[in-house]
């Protein structure tokens, strides 16, 4: 069985991907109003700052910073993801192991994350994040994906409404 290592930054600020099981399921927009209210939940039951997010039909990247003292995103993580699913009607397909161990079939079992190790980090990272409906081809503009940061960025002057990825972000592969 392989080991886990997380990163253990108190206060950190990280980066993270998490994913459907069923990549072709649509839960996360679908659902994004149910989404936003476990997001607050879970914040007002652990704190932290989202600085950056983008919330696709199968998968969200975002940017956390926890408080300082705090390493424990992995049990944010947890709380979100078992609080949405147990609010999604059941139906999706189980295999005998997530049976056995009392699971919904809704989310990947893990979460990639990535710990922000300066300004250039993060902004390359922020920038990914918000190109990040173009890349996959549901949008031909950032400013028209709808779940997305972006346009927060926007209104705080940090990202004209027009702006796009650079080569550099276009080829960065995190997923």
């Amino acid at each position: 069985m392989p080991q886990y290592i997380r990163a253990f930054v108190p206060g950190g600020t990280f980066f993270f991907t998490v994913n459907l099981l069923n990549r072709r399921r649509k839960l996360l927009t679908e659902n994004i109003d149910l989404l936003r209210k476990v997001f607050q939940a879970a914040h007002g039951r652990r704190p932290f700052t989202i600085e950056a997010i983008v919330i696709l039909f199968d998968h969200l990247h975002c940017i956390w910073t926890l408080p300082s003292g705090d390493a424990d995103f992995s049990r944010r993580w947890h709380d979100i993801k078992a609080r949405f699913a147990a609010q999604i009607s059941r139906g999706e397909k189980i295999s005998t192991r997530r049976m056995q161990k009392g699971e919904r079939g809704i989310w990947q079992r893990r979460f990639w994350e990535h710990v922000i190790r300066d300004e250039v980090d993060f902004e390359r990272h922020v920038d990914y994040i918000h190109y990040n409906p173009v890349k996959h081809g549901h949008v031909s503009r950032v400013a028209d994906w709808p779940h997305s940061s972006f346009h927060r960025y926007v209104e705080s002057g940090i990202y004209d409404l027009d702006w796009g990825a650079d080569d550099n972000i276009r080829s960065l592969e995190m997923e």
